[in-house]
This record gives C-alpha cells, structure tokens and sequence, in this order.
C-alpha cells in the first residue's frame, strides 16, 4: 500500500514539474532571429525559407529577419516575398544595423512583411530595375521590366495596408527614401534603435496572416533565437558574389593555362579545376550570359596556343582582348549584377604579365644550348664511391661509372668534378673548395 502511495505522488509530482516548465515556456515567447546580409541570391532565398519553416515548426511567435542589403537577383526576391506572405507566422522585417540599407530587391522584401521596422540611419528604395555591366536593355524591354515591378510593388503594399504611390515610385523613380522619411509615407511600420526596443513596441499588435487567422504578438520578455547561415550557406553566399565569382573563373584559367604549360606541375591544375567547378555555380546562379563565358574561355585557348605557336605575341594580344570583352558582358544579362572595373583592369594586367613571363621562359629555355648525352656530364659533380688510385668507381647521375683521377687520391665519398669524357669512362679531379 505504502509503495502504491508513494508511486502515485511521485507520477503526481512529475506531472506538476512538467506544468511548471510548459507554464514557463509558455510565458516566454521564443523569436526565429534570422540575419541577411548582402547580394539577395537563391541560396538567401533557401536560407529565409528554412527560417521561416522552422519558426513555423516551433510555432514561434514571430519570425525576424535582420536585412540588410544592395539588392540581387529579381527571382531569388520574388522566392522571398511569396514565402514571407503566405508565412503561418508573423514575420517582421529589421533593416539594420544603422547605415544599413535595403535597397532594390531590399524594398520588395521589407514592404511584404507583417511588420515593417528600420533602425535610425538606415535608408529603403531605389528599386528601379538596372541593367549590368552598363549594357543597354532595349526600351521597350526595360519598360515591361519596370512596368511589372511597379505593379507587383503596388500589390504588396496594398496588401500590406501600405502607401501605393510611394512604393511604386521607388520603382519607376527610384525613388529612396531614410528611416524617418519611410515611416511618414507609410512604407514602414516603426523605427527602433535594437531588437529589444522593436518587439517591446509590437507586443500587443494583432495581425492577419494569409490563411485568414488572426494573431495577436506576445513580445515581452522574449528569447531571441538565432538561427544562422550554416556553412555550406554562407560559403554559397560568398561564391554568389558576381566579383568573387569572376575572381574564380580568372583563377581557375590561369591554374589550367600553368598546367598546360608545365605538365606534371599537379597543383595548379588541381587548383584550377576546383575554382573552375565553383566558378560555374556562381555563374549560373547569377545567370551569367554565356557569350561572356565563351569569350573568356577563348582568350584561354589563345594563351596556351602562344606557347606552342611563333605568333610575335599576337596570340597573346588577342587573348587579353578576348578576356576584357568577355569580362565586360559576362553578367550583361543580370539587371543589377556587374564586375568592378577596377577589379577586370587589374586582373587583365596580371594575366597579361603571367603571359609575358611564360612566354619568356619558354624562349630563354629555347635559346639555350642543349647538352645531352656524355657531353652534358663535364664539368658536373660525381661522387667517390671506391678509392681512385688513381683509377676506381664514382656515382654520377644516379649511374656507377670507372672514373680516373687526374691528380692526388680520392678517398670514398669525396665529391669530384667531372672534367672529360672518353668511351664509358670518366676523367676527374677534386672538388676546389672556396
């Protein structure tokens, strides 16, 4: 009877243990803190995605997403906002920290959230379509383009109850707009200077997410939860990046031209296989134009046609050109996306320099006098490996040789100097020290 009792006050006491903790956990809402920075491509759009997913999975109060950002790739943005909108939890859009700033693709995702809030300093707009590489779109390209992101501007900001005309005009004026400016023209929702000043001014908010359920947030006393980028994430991000990417393909040509040159060397070969892989990722996920690509992989060919072809340098010249071309419209086809100048003159001069300095060494390897057989052997080195008295055995080249010594005794393991060659034997004389 006694063990009965005790088992039922123990089960008793667990259960009044595990409703304390679930009353405890209840009472501090747990907030998905996600953080975006930089050009917005596919794998951002994979990474806000898992975000939100897991906010949904814990049922978190809300879902924060820190941005900031220069814009990116209009199909990874349009990945973001349909998730943000159709999110079964609140999501709140930070720009921040101060002189953060959302802009282009930026606008699109901070206008779709549930709440909209920037830290003081920060700045929103200019979401104009671009085109890269200072290419020219035609006209009436470009006005569908813009035309439709006006459009699909003005439709996230009705549905979010913001100001139309001010979101359409970040489009088809570029229009930007600073923390203060943005929440007059109600585009934003508030200005907080830190995470903890922003959910202590939603605590309360009621909101309607898309299944038509309507929620109120409980903010205070929060637990921020901070779910990063993993690795493979960020090194994607970081391979994303159009100047990053240009560096790889650069990189993985002048390791294969290194290799065709001077076979065996192995490591560059190795190298430049890896960054060529990598260099194609990034290529095609910021939708490369592929006459750019081709271009840069001729001026390849002509590099290492130079070194087996007597062109004067012509074969050189031509390939430089082919890469700065090729270089210059490589992202011609991605609105926002381009090469720093500065990085393509740089790294032309320095293919251009790697191109001179093996051409070079390949003409002074040609120019030089060839000696081969025994005649290549006088005045190398050889080693005693018997007593030359004055006749005996030396080691030269990897090969025993009979070898007469010219002058005193040679003790064994003592170098000497190779000074004739006659039939299969050896004439030598003492190493001179200095």
């Amino acid at each position: 009877m006694r063990r009965t009792l005790f088992g039922v006050l123990f089960l008793l006491g667990l259960l009044m243990i595990g409703g304390l903790a679930g009353i405890t956990n209840a009472s501090t809402p747990t907030i998905e803190v996600l953080h975006v920075e930089g050009t917005i491509v596919p794998v951002v759009a994979q990474y806000v995605d898992r975000g939100i997913s897991r906010a949904e999975e814990v049922n978190a109060t809300a879902c924060v997403i820190e941005l900031n950002t220069p814009g990116g790739l209009l199909t990874a943005t349009e990945d973001i906002v349909e998730r943000i909108m159709n999110a079964e939890v609140p999501v709140v859009v930070y720009v921040s920290p101060k002189g953060a700033w959302a802009a282009s693709a930026g606008t699109f995702i901070t206008l779709s959230a549930h709440v909209a809030a920037m830290t003081p300093g920060t700045t929103i707009g200019a979401a104009h379509p671009v085109a890269a590489g200072e290419q020219e779109i035609p006209e009436d390209a470009m006005k569908k383009i813009t035309q439709f992101s006006a459009k699909w501007m003005r439709a996230i900001a009705e549905d979010r109850g913001r100001n139309m005309e001010e979101a359409e005009l970040a489009v088809t004026e570029s229009k930007s707009f600073t923390d203060i400016e943005a929440l007059e023209s109600n585009l934003i929702d508030l200005r907080a200077d830190t995470l903890e000043s922003l959910m202590s001014q939603i605590d309360g908010w009621e909101l309607v997410l898309a299944s038509g359920e309507e929620v109120t947030l409980d903010t205070g006393g929060f637990e921020p939860v901070k779910n990063e980028m993993n690795f493979i994430e960020r090194l994607l991000q970081a391979i994303s990046d159009p100047n990053i990417a240009y560096v790889l393909f650069t990189l993985a040509t002048i390791g294969l031209i290194t290799e065709i040159s001077s076979p065996g060397l192995i490591f560059p070969g190795v190298f430049g296989g890896i960054s060529l892989f990598l260099a194609f990722y990034s290529l095609g996920v910021l939708n490369a134009y592929w006459g750019g690509v081709a271009l840069i992989l001729l001026a390849v060919g002509l590099f290492v046609a130079e070194y087996f072809t007597t062109s004067f340098g012509l074969l050189t010249a031509g390939g430089v050109t082919a890469f700065v071309f090729g270089s210059l419209i490589l992202f011609s086809r991605s609105p926002g996306i381009e090469v720093d100048r500065g990085l393509v003159v740089g790294l032309a001069v320095a293919i251009s320099a790697f191109a001179i300095f093996i051409i070079g060494a390949i003409v002074r390897s040609q120019r030089r006098r060839k000696a081969t057989g025994t005649e290549g052997m006088v005045g190398g080195l050889a080693r005693a490996r018997t007593p030359l008295e004055p006749t005996g055995t030396v080691l030269a080249e990897g090969e025993l040789w009979t070898a007469t010594s010219e002058g005193d005794k040679i003790a064994p393991g003592e170098e000497v100097t190779i000074t004739k060659v006659e039939d299969l034997k050896l004439w030598v004389a003492r190493k001179q020290k200095k």
